[in-house]
């Protein structure tokens, strides 16, 4: 499964990046996200419900930063387990633009499930991925865009 998409936020890229890189403002941000935890500057651990068609659980998961890009380019990689509903692994490149004081962030998106998951079938799941996606993105830049004013 591919997402991709681009967003405009009200704010310069320097806040965008240290935004990006906050545990607390990211784990307000993530749908569902209980924990996110910061073991380094490259390393983060979460723990997220996520509920998709009948399937509601739980995942563990660690997400590893690839910062060498910064502050207009990063990626990052991660794996989920969600114990019986499944498990899902990916990542992400993230580029950042500043165009007139605001920041133009563009991602690309690649993930894999298994287990019950992915039998519910790539059509549930790829409307889902985007919903959370868009809902991660808006309350982001709502976010982003309080701090800055």
């Amino acid at each position: 499964m591919e997402l991709t998409d681009e967003i405009t936020i009200n704010a310069p890229i320097s806040v965008v990046y240290e935004a990006l890189n906050n545990p607390e403002v990211l784990q307000q941000c993530i749908p569902g996200c209980e924990e996110l935890i910061k073991h380094s500057d490259t390393e983060l651990e979460a723990k997220v419900v996520l509920k998709v068609g009948p399937v509601k659980a739980r995942f563990s998961g660690n997400v590893e930063l690839d910062t060498s890009g910064a502050p207009n380019a990063f990626s990052l990689t991660g794996q989920g387990n969600g114990g019986t509903a499944g498990h899902a692994k990916g990542g992400a490149d993230v580029t950042l633009q500043e165009v007139g004081g605001a920041t133009i962030l563009k991602y690309e998106a690649k993930a894999e499930i298994g287990g019950k998951l992915a039998q519910l079938g790539g059509r549930l799941i790829q409307s889902t991925a985007k919903k959370l996606a868009a809902k991660f993105f808006k309350t982001f830049a709502e976010v982003v865009e309080t701090v800055d004013a």
